[in-house]
């Protein structure tokens, strides 16, 4: 018998349902406690767990009785502020859904509110995706020498419905190129080891939720974006995004380019491409299927919010720093923020403008 830890669930729509799935299925994780003020949403929650679970309605409620050793926040965006400066004074390690929170600004109040020993995981999954996860371990390991470029693709379907349709305005999600592009911006970051310093991009909102109404507002989510990314070393990122793309074969197409090569991830196909300059040419490169035989579970994201639980354990376990931690999940969130202020301007945005007065330093 693995060593137990107790899970509290923090917001139990759809990405807390998938996240008690992933810990059910992880021996020595039971959830001993959920959290929803949706009675809908926490009764199916509680259905999933057999009723074994303590319901609360309000997160200081299970704060303060639920018997925890662990939590996961799966809540709307603009709640994770507030949320996570109460678990930071609860000393409870915590892996909050990405985004760490809608700005830069906010994301800096909550680093400001955690000591250096908190155990704060953003859950960033993307980066452990089988298919991804081999990109930046080869890329890591050299093969394409020094990174100049990655180009990340994602052609997918529109935003998923969720409770109250909170997901379909800026003002809850920070954005579409926050609320979803996060995941991106920080695997650029990841994959070059630098920080970004400009930001230049062009989108809009031409297509989705246009026929849609709440509260007598339209959704002003954008559906289709560019943006380029440069670092401090001068490699540059560019994202491709389209979400009224669904009929494609693959939804992310990452390919990263250095001075000896080219390696590509495809998913969901989950299929890695590495040529090597003077070795291979267009047209003729090695090609293979990826596969990481720890997944149990693939759930919404080929399995990476399983490896990332099993990762969150370990760190847990061990006492030390989690892999994605909260300065991951800033950058992340400024590079998005500074995306739509790109937008909105017309105009390149510099990170430092976006940063500036959150006291996080390069």
């Amino acid at each position: 018998m693995r060593e137990e830890i107790r899970f509290g669930v923090i917001g139990t729509g759809m990405m807390g349902i998938e996240h008690i799935e992933n810990l059910q299925l992880i021996e020595g994780n039971i959830v001993t406690a959920i959290c929803d003020p949706n009675e809908r949403s926490l009764e199916t929650a509680n259905e999933l767990t057999g009723g074994e679970a303590d319901c609360f309605t309000n997160h200081q409620e299970l704060l303060e009785k639920g018997k925890v050793d662990a939590l996961v926040v799966a809540t709307p965006n603009m709640t994770h502020t507030e949320i996570l400066i109460d678990v930071l004074e609860t000393k409870i390690p915590v892996m909050i859904e990405k985004p760490l929170c809608t700005t830069a600004q906010e994301c800096a109040e909550v680093i400001s509110a955690a000591d250096d020993d908190a155990m704060v995981w953003v859950g960033l999954e993307y980066r452990y995706m089988p298919a991804v996860s081999e990109l930046v371990k080869r890329v890591a390991e050299g093969i394409v020498g020094p990174v100049r470029m990655v180009s990340i693709r994602e052609h997918r379907f529109p935003f998923l419905e969720k409770v109250e349709n909170w997901n379909r305005f800026n003002s809850n999600t920070g954005g579409t190129l926050v609320e979803k592009c996060c995941h991106y911006f920080d695997l650029m970051h990841l994959i070059t080891k630098d920080l970004p310093v400009r930001v230049m991009a062009s989108g809009g909102q031409d297509v989705n939720h246009l026929d849609e109404k709440y509260g007598g507002e339209i959704p002003d989510i954008l559906d289709n974006a560019y943006v380029i990314v440069e670092f401090e070393s001068g490699s540059r990122g560019m994202l491709d995004l389209c979400m009224f793309a669904e009929a494609t074969r693959n939804q992310e197409e990452i390919s990263v380019v250095g001075d000896l090569g080219k390696v590509e991830a495809l998913v969901p196909e989950s299929v890695i491409r590495t040529g090597i300059r003077g070795e291979h040419w267009i047209g003729s490169v090695e090609e293979e299927h990826s596969e990481n035989p720890e997944i149990m579970h693939e759930g919404l994201h080929s399995g990476a919010s399983y490896i990332e639980h099993l990762r969150f354990r370990e760190a847990f376990l061990q006492g030390t720093k989690p892999e994605v931690g909260l300065k991951e999940g800033f950058w992340s969130v400024a590079v998005g923020e500074a995306a739509q202020l790109s937008i909105d301007r017309k105009s390149s945005v510099e990170l430092d403008e976006v940063i500036e007065g959150t006291g996080i330093n390069r």
